[in-house]
């Protein structure tokens, strides 16, 4: 078992993970929600030479974010074998997203005219996808990108989320804090404002846990 924690083998395994699901090392720590050099080679080792070990937030993280169990990761540190699950979940445009009779009052997705894209096996049985259109992610993420979104997932500050209001729009930012009035939302693009809404304002708010990129 030693051997199979090395610290050889967990980077390994992380990298395995990531290209299980379509990702680069960096896409994966990005769909986590974590900085994007987060799993950066020159990040494995101090400048001493020292191994550096990935912490426990970090993979709780990734593993939330690409649905895998802790049992499935720890076979891949083993050994190597990773067979990702994978279901159809229902899939729309974002911008499409605004419009009624997609969602219901909590976010969650109903009605018809949802296509069905093959992803990673998610934990919650509600989660669905959003194609991206525009620039006004970039360059977190882009045109075409397939964002998979969870209605049933918890909160922090730092989680990537889709927003969408009482008046019907909506929006992919950055959760920065939210007060017993307030929630206030940082944009991925520079070039587009940062959003503070009243609570009242939202009619659902669900966190981003994977993405296609």
């Amino acid at each position: 078992m030693a051997d199979a924690l090395s610290h050889g083998r967990l980077w390994t395994a992380i990298d395995a993970l990531a290209s299980a699901h379509g990702l680069t090392a960096s896409g994966l720590a990005k769909s986590a929600g974590l900085d994007a050099t987060t799993f950066n080679k020159s990040k494995r080792v101090t400048a001493a030479g020292r191994p550096r070990w990935p912490n426990t937030e970090s993979l709780s993280r990734i593993l939330d974010a690409t649905g895998s169990s802790l049992e499935e990761f720890l076979a891949l540190v083993a050994n190597g074998d990773f067979v990702a699950r994978q279901r159809n979940v229902p899939l729309i445009g974002l911008a499409q997203a605004g419009h009624g009779g997609y969602f219901d009052d909590a976010g969650f997705p109903v009605g018809s005219g949802w296509e069905e894209v093959a992803f990673p096996e998610f934990k919650d049985e509600h989660a669905y996808a959003l194609e991206v259109s525009g620039d006004s992610m970039a360059p977190v993420y882009r045109d075409g990108d397939i964002i998979v979104v969870s209605p049933a997932a918890g909160i922090r500050r730092g989680d990537r989320v889709v927003v969408k209001t009482i008046a019907g729009e909506v929006m992919a930012k950055v959760m920065a804090r939210r007060t017993a009035k307030n929630v206030e939302l940082h944009s991925f693009n520079p070039s587009h404002d940062d959003r503070i809404l009243k609570n009242d304002e939202i009619l659902w708010m669900a966190r981003i846990i994977w993405a296609s990129q």
